[in-house]
């Protein structure tokens, strides 16, 4: 197991300027390994204290100090994977423990009882917390949003919805005609009708984008750089046991709640709601450092991030369950019924968190919630399914051009500049989308008007409708009508706005600063999808008496629904580009609050994933976790190749022998020594190196912090002090120095395989089990080593791919 960021002659690597919200907490100082031996003692009493132990196994202690209760044994360096089998077992034992102390006193029991209640009060911290930051971001962009266009004269925190619901000026026929609002032509030139007026608005927009993104991404540069992007990709390989520490720290939440409404209100082609899923889970490994069991282990933090990542797509998408199904499908790597659970809990109180801030004044969780009560029709679904192949084919291109402009920012000088891409792609954003109205408009508004279902009342060009022979005596229903001028206009402009957003976003996504693609994604769906409804109901208008439409469509009937096609187009463009399918459906039919919509999105979600998949397997999140060379073992993917452990393992037919220690015929120098000498992160220990029979395993953090400890709290311990990891330590010489008993810090029961394992079995223990490392043993004695870096080399090597793309970048 190489572990190259750590520095052979001292502890300084296990060490960060990071505090008390990193993901491992180290405590110890550093460790020189030139220090000159003592002379040893002359009294071999201390020898005698040494030697002394209970047998008790890996959970043996001593009389002078057990080294599993040293600060920093059996945690973890940055950049490596938690071993899941040790923490599950840890746990447990902490568990037991907990439970058989519980009935010899009252205070014991209540300690149990409070062990127990924990983790649900830290799922109510972590709803509470979520939601209100989630409150806070929604407010806040909404208010620079529309700052950018203008401002309230009278009361400069309000937005512009805001601003005017007192006006009596306001009405369905002039939504605009405010006095209190101001545009900031009328403020500095006192007009707002002309060509200077337009070109003052022109300027100023661009330039409060220009500033809401520059600060953006100098406060991620300078602040927080982990703050960028979504998040996700991150955050799945986190929950599949990598260590990335300040990921989800204090800074990296502070910066990302300030800088995310920032970039949503600069009107960059990105969204908050993944990134909200990225603040959830800083407010759940912070606020796990108030509860022990939680802060010691790295298996049981990784629930309570399941359950956070939950609460943030509650409170993005004002959808509880589907958070939970999303955490489930999507980013979760173990995911027990009790994580399930708490999950639930989590998402609920942080819905109902943000539902208490209602921070869009409409009682709603989003801006865009919206309820159809037109029915669909059977044959609907054709129009249906052809929006899923578009969503499926946008998705495939999207990824690829992402990913390849991905690619030339890391390799060539655009990387070395993010200030300077972020500014340039704000300002070609903003000069393309101020003169289409349907692009000026957040994309949050964009989607809210294009799932809208128009009324008699609405002023919107959508709903620019010949309303000459309508009948409103049908329960307030409206017929399908002929369109007119204003539709029209909004076709083309919408046709402008789906180019421009589906290329624009290629260039966004994964700019230095917060960028989200769910809204993104679902703007691009819902134009195509509103304008396959518009033609659809004018079709279905203007020939009725086609056999496709008659007996369902006849002439003044309301039989088709555009904003209901819009969500369906943008249901399958989100899967198209993140491959969800059951969560996706779930948070679609929340968004809307019906249940018969639920067959369309189906299809269109199960449509837009079969195309996606037949022109590339990785979702936009896959990609980016190989892009970046995060050591992620996918749990859906299937490895169908012939090949046996011993294919696998290190050391190869022609590399140096395997690297073991002996269990009692080592010195502390000779095992500096190796540890000098290699960059592996654990060490099997045989009986003796004739023999190769395997004791057990110990980590090469765990050893150096024990020796470090021993050497400056214990007497005696000089380099030519004898280490032992058997049970027992044989009688010693008088004149000879105090041993070491290491046996607590080693593993007794690594896992192990035989050389003729087929690698497909190895590859599902690597997934199921989330091992770190297994042991290749032939007839009893160790022949290699497989890791998991071993075994994701391999995988792409088997899939034609580069075995070094999967290093850490």
């Amino acid at each position: 197991m190489e572990n190259k960021g750590f520095h052979r002659s001292s502890l300084n690597s296990l060490h960060s300027s990071t505090s008390d919200e990193d993901m491992v907490e180290i405590t110890e100082g550093t460790l020189d390994f030139k220090i000159s031996d003592d002379d040893p003692p002359i009294d071999a009493e201390n020898d005698t204290e040494f030697a002394t132990y209970n047998g008790n196994g890996i959970h043996g202690s001593y009389n002078v100090m057990d080294f599993l209760d040293v600060p920093g044994v059996g945690t973890y360096e940055d950049f490596n994977t938690i071993d899941w089998v040790r923490e599950k077992s840890r746990d447990r034992d902490r568990h037991r423990e907990i439970l058989s102390k519980s009935k010899e006193s009252t205070w014991a029991l209540l300690h149990s009882v409070s062990d127990a209640f924990s983790g649900w009060l830290l799922m109510l911290l972590i709803g509470l917390f979520a939601g209100s930051l989630a409150g806070l971001i929604d407010i806040s962009s909404h208010w620079m949003t529309d700052l950018k266009e203008g401002i309230c004269v009278d009361e400069f925190w309000l937005t512009q919805e805001q601003c005017c619901w007192k006006s009596e000026n306001v009405t369905f026929e002039n939504p605009n005609d405010c006095p209190k609002w101001r545009s900031w032509s009328q403020l500095l030139l006192n007009q707002s009708e002309g060509a200077f007026p337009y070109i003052v608005n022109y300027i100023l927009y661009i330039l409060w984008a220009l500033f809401f993104s520059l600060l953006a991404v100098l406060l991620v540069r300078n602040f927080a750089p982990y703050a960028c992007g979504s998040g996700i990709p991150e955050i799945k390989t986190i929950l599949s046991g990598f260590i990335i520490r300040g990921y989800l720290g204090k800074w990296t939440l502070i910066i990302k709640t300030i800088t995310l409404g920032l970039a949503v209100s600069s009107g960059l082609s990105l969204g908050k709601e993944g990134p909200l899923i990225h603040v959830a889970c800083c407010c759940g490994n912070i606020l796990c450092h108030l509860f022990t069991k939680y802060r010691r282990n790295e298996a049981k933090r990784r629930e309570v991030l399941s359950a956070a990542a939950a609460a943030g797509v509650s409170v993005a998408f004002g959808a509880p369950i589907g958070g939970v199904l999303f955490s489930l499908e999507e980013v979760s790597y173990y995911f027990p019924m009790k994580t399930l659970w708490r999950s639930f809990f989590a998402a609920l109180v942080a819905a109902f968190t943000l539902r208490s801030i209602n921070p869009f004044g409409n009682s709603r969780l989003v801006l865009f919630y919206v309820e159809f009560h037109t029915p669909w029709h059977l044959l609907e679904l054709i129009p249906f399914i052809l929006l899923g192949i578009f969503g499926g084919l946008w998705g495939a291109f999207f990824i690829r051009a992402n990913i390849a402009w991905c690619k030339r920012r890391k390799t060539t000088k655009l990387g070395r500049y993010p200030v300077l891409e972020v500014l340039a792609v704000t300002a070609i954003t903003a000069v393309l989308a101020f003169p289409n109205e349907y692009t000026r408009i957040s994309s949050s508004e964009l989607i809210s008007e294009l799932f809208n279902d128009c009324s008699l009342l609405d002023s919107s060009k959508l709903c620019d409708y010949n309303n000459d022979d309508v009948n409103t005596t049908n329960g307030g229903i409206l017929p399908d009508r002929p369109a007119s001028k204003g539709v029209y206009t909004a076709l083309w402009q919408l046709s402008l706005a789906l180019i421009f957003k589906a290329v624009i976003t290629i260039f966004t996504f994964g700019m230095k600063v917060p960028s989200g693609l769910f809204i993104p994604s679902m703007a691009v769906g819902a134009i195509m999808g509103r304008l396959m409804g518009i033609s659809v109901e004018q079709l279905a208008y203007y020939h009725h008496d086609w056999a496709i439409f008659k007996g369902w469509c006849n002439q003044g009937a309301d039989c088709i629904t555009p904003g209901l096609y819009a969500m369906v187009g943008a249901a399958a463009c989100l899967g198209g580009a993140t491959r969800m399918t059951v969560s996706l459906v779930v948070i679609m039919f929340e968004l809307t609050g019906g249940l018969e919509y639920i067959v369309p999105l189906m299809a269109a979600a199960m449509t837009s994933k079969w195309v996606g998949d037949a022109l590339g397997r990785e979702s936009i999140y896959d990609a980016h976790i190989h892009l970046n060379g995060y050591p992620f073992l996918e749990a859906k993917e299937e490895f169908s190749h012939k090949t046996l452990a011993m294919d696998v393992m290190r050391p190869r037919h022609n590399d140096p022998s395997l690297t073991v220690l002996t269990q009692d015929s080592m010195t502390v120098g000779d095992i500096e020594a190796a540890i000098n000498e290699t960059t592996y992160s654990g060490f099997p220990i045989v009986v003796s190196r004739e023999s190769q029979r395997l004791v057990g395993f110990v980590l090469r953090r765990d050893l150096i912090i024990s020796i470090e400890s021993a050497r400056k709290k214990q007497d005696g311990i000089v380099s030519a002090s004898r280490i032992y990891f058997s049970e027992y330590t044989p009688p010693q010489p008088a004149t000879s120095p105090a041993s070491l008993k290491l046996r607590t810090i080693m593993d007794l029961s690594p896992f192990t395989i035989t050389d003729q394992t087929p690698m497909e079995i190895v590859v599902d223990i690597f997934r199921k089990l989330g091992l770190r490392q297994c042991l290749v043993t032939h007839n009893g004695r160790l022949l290699g080593i497989i890791t998991k870096k071993d075994v994701l080399k391999h995988i792409a090597q088997m899939a034609n791919q580069d075995p070094d793309s999967i290093l850490f970048n």
